[in-house]
């Protein structure tokens, strides 16, 4: 996970805009990142995020330099979040190797290759937008910026056993819809050929 120097930190708690600005343009993509992948909806994240960064400005001056910055960051990033999916009331019911192998890999030109990725990431949003708020905050922080269980515990202000049997939950409920999906899927691809459905 990336960080801040801490002379930038300082300055920004300080009052410094221009070193606020700094962190900004340091932690702008986990930000983002994270607010899209709780919200499912670019604009949303967009928003979310610039929220997030405002309140992040204004609690910065109590910031406790003994914990990680970028955990800090993203407590209030997925808190924020959270906030936001419990006011849409979206209804929600309860891959380990499937999702770290789905990180998208912007680097490759290969045209296919986005189509395929484009998919999956599409695929994977609507398997996160399943979960409930917590699990899905812990298996993107897990997956997706690599946090530790103790760092999970840390940003979402839960213990690591909840952090653990979240975890747990989770893949457990993603590696059923996404088994139900990949069934249906072959179950289709039969019907097409011409083969038995069974």
């Amino acid at each position: 996970m990336i960080d801040i120097e801490p002379d930038i930190l300082k300055a920004a708690q300080r009052g410094d805009e221009l070193a606020f600005t700094q962190i900004v343009e340091t932690f702008q993509r986990p930000v983002y990142n994270l607010c899209y992948r709780m919200l499912g909806n670019a604009e949303e994240a967009e928003d979310a995020a610039q929220e997030s960064f405002w309140r992040a400005y204004q609690a910065i001056k109590k910031y406790d330099s003994e914990r990680s910055f970028p955990t800090w960051l993203l407590s209030i990033t997925a808190h924020y979040c959270i906030d936001q999916q419990r006011r849409r009331k979206l209804p929600t019911t309860d891959l380990d190797d499937y999702l770290s192998e789905t990180a998208p890999d912007i680097n490759t030109p290969n045209p296919e290759k986005f189509t395929v990725m484009g998919e999956n990431q599409a695929q994977i949003q609507d398997l996160l937008s399943q979960l409930p708020d917590y699990d899905r905050a812990a298996i993107i922080l897990r997956y997706w910026h690599e946090y530790s269980e103790e760092e999970i515990s840390q940003t979402l202000d839960i213990s690591v056993s909840a952090v653990k049997s979240r975890l747990f939950r989770a893949r457990r409920k993603l590696a059923k819809v996404w088994e139900t999906k990949d069934m249906a899927t072959n179950h289709v691809e039969r019907m097409r050929n011409g083969s038995p459905a069974f």
